[in-house]
């Protein structure tokens, strides 16, 4: 598997320094370059150097949600770190609509921002489960829009696909078959009423039935 590339993004020279660090130890996974926010050279990132941005909003999120609404091609998908507090719904939801594909807290775990980056990498979306209230459309929720309720296998085999894992690696995950897996995914496919994995994936985030 060849390396993850990940382009930092942030004001903070130390936030930076600290999140290189971080990359530093995770597995298959490094950093091509650390920007500012406000420096103007994000809007030249060249699309064919980094896999995924990594844009950390800081405690002072405005202006790096300035800066990011001002990306109109950021060059590769965008996983934005947001702080928590009293106001973190709507800084996820502002950071959605400057177009980040995904949002996480700053107080992340390792192991699941890597998820994080891969996923959004991968072409998913990605939420921190408890901003997902805040960034769930109105007028759609959980299972009541769905035409039968996913089984708790469902969700372990949705919770997989969402996380860009293929059948056979789902398969020894949860210990089953190809074939019992495939049927699942086929359920899914089925009761999101969508004709794809990325879809299902997708609709499911939106309904809150899965979140990274």
């Amino acid at each position: 598997m060849s390396d993850l590339r990940v382009t930092l993004i942030a004001d903070d020279p130390l936030a930076r320094a600290g999140l290189a660090g971080l990359i530093a130890t995770l597995e298959d996974c490094r950093v091509v370059d650390q920007l500012s926010g406000s420096d103007g050279r994000a809007a030249l990132l060249d699309a064919g150097r980094q896999d995924v941005i990594l844009w950390d909003l800081g405690w002072d999120p405005e202006p790096g949600l300035a800066a990011l609404a001002d990306q109109e091609e950021a060059g590769a998908p965008v996983l934005a770190l947001a702080p928590g507090g009293e106001d973190e719904g709507e800084v996820a939801r502002s950071a959605w609509a400057a177009g980040a594909a995904g949002v996480l807290l700053r107080t992340v775990a390792p192991e699941r921002l890597l998820a994080g980056l891969r996923a959004v990498a991968a072409g998913l979306i990605v939420w921190e489960p408890t901003l997902a209230a805040a960034l769930l459309p109105t007028g759609e929720s959980g299972a009541d829009s769905l035409v039968e309720p996913l089984t708790p296998r469902e969700i372990q085999v949705l919770q997989l696909l969402a996380e860009g894992l293929p059948n056979k690696t789902i398969a020894r995950r949860l210990d089953i078959s190809d074939h019992t897996v495939k049927f699942h995914v086929n359920a899914i496919l089925g009761k999101l009423q969508v004709q794809s994995r990325t879809e299902a994936v997708v609709r499911a985030t939106r309904l809150g039935l899965v979140v990274l």
